[in-house]
């Protein structure tokens, strides 16, 4: 190990050590318990970063609407789930109504201004505005919540923390299996092959016989649909109200800084580390806890400009 890493490991492995040991003294209960809020949390920055991530990350297109798809996918699918009263719809509501959107920002905009990073942002910018806009006066200033299915309703008894909501067992297990999925779609299959192909060679990629377009379409709207499917399930575990928009497209942005661009171990990683971050943070500084996360990013820029697992070009 170098004399950097031994130094980094020095700076902040100790007093996470012993910060970890006085609250166990302390209240091991409360520990816990945190523990497992900051493994939900994080399970939910993971479900909408993992869209941001391949749209951001790994095709280089600058969408800071993508808090705004998370919300209009949670109020459709609120509207669904109200109307049909099935959970499961209002989670393939939020998808599918998010993916649409998405996949008409590639077609009428980021198709027309591929590698113009200040335009897309400036665009995403004012849509983020419009489509906020639109769902405050179509849904107003309430907060919606969903009530999860009985299946996965009420607690269960765990060891160390006693009753922990099912719900939010079921959130981190959901986030783990499709983090799996979202990985092997990129590494192991033929449309992953060809995204990244894409990102790094559009030309000799479209002169294979490929069509390029309808690729990256597809890749935007499934990473639309991601926020949107985040949207119902953390409207579940938490609520729906005006201004989440700016709050998950904040979290995207500092989860996908932290653990690397266009990687999704990266990030599970960096979702990982804010969700604990934040959920200690409040826990037993509250005053100070918004300042944990900005101090992790700041920390990996300095450390790893690409983020922990991101690849130099």
């Amino acid at each position: 190990m170098s004399r950097k890493s031994w130094f980094l490991w020095l700076l902040f492995g100790v007093p996470i050590a012993v910060f970890v040991v006085w609250a166990l003294w302390d209240n091991h209960t409360l520990f816990f318990k945190t523990f497992l809020n900051g493994l939900t949390l994080a399970s939910l920055y993971f479900l909408v970063a993992s869209g941001f991530t391949l749209v951001f990350g790994l095709m280089r297109n600058v969408n800071l609407a993508h808090g705004s798809l998370y919300l209009v996918g949670a109020y459709i699918g609120w509207f669904v789930g109200e109307r049909t009263g099935s959970w499961v719809l209002a989670v393939v509501a939020g998808f599918l109504s998010a993916a649409v959107l998405g996949l008409l920002m590639q077609l009428l905009i980021f198709r027309h201004m591929q590698g113009q990073d200040l335009r897309q942002t400036l665009v995403t910018i004012g849509l983020s505005i419009v489509m906020a806009d639109i769902a405050l006066w179509i849904w107003g200033a309430e907060i919606y919540t969903f009530d999860p299915p009985s299946w996965i309703y009420g607690s269960t008894t765990l060891p160390l923390v006693n009753k922990f909501p099912t719900y939010r067992i079921f959130v981190f297990v959901a986030s783990v299996v499709i983090g799996v999925g979202l990985w092997l779609m990129l590494t192991r299959t033929r449309i992953g092959m060809m995204i990244r192909a894409g990102v790094d060679d559009r030309g000799m990629l479209a002169a294979s016989g490929v069509n390029v377009q309808r690729v990256f379409a597809l890749t935007f709207a499934i990473g639309a649909g991601m926020a949107g499917l985040a949207g119902v399930v953390g409207g579940t575990a938490l609520s729906i109200s005006p201004g989440e928009d700016t709050r998950y497209l904040l979290a995207s942005l500092v989860v996908v800084i932290v653990g690397g661009m266009g990687s999704v171990v990266g990030a599970a990683i960096g979702a990982l580390l804010i969700g604990l971050a934040e959920q200690f943070g409040l826990a037993y500084a509250p005053t100070y806890s918004v300042v944990f996360t900005f101090v992790i990013m700041v920390v990996a820029l300095a450390f790893k400009p690409r983020g922990l697992m991101g690849k130099n070009t």
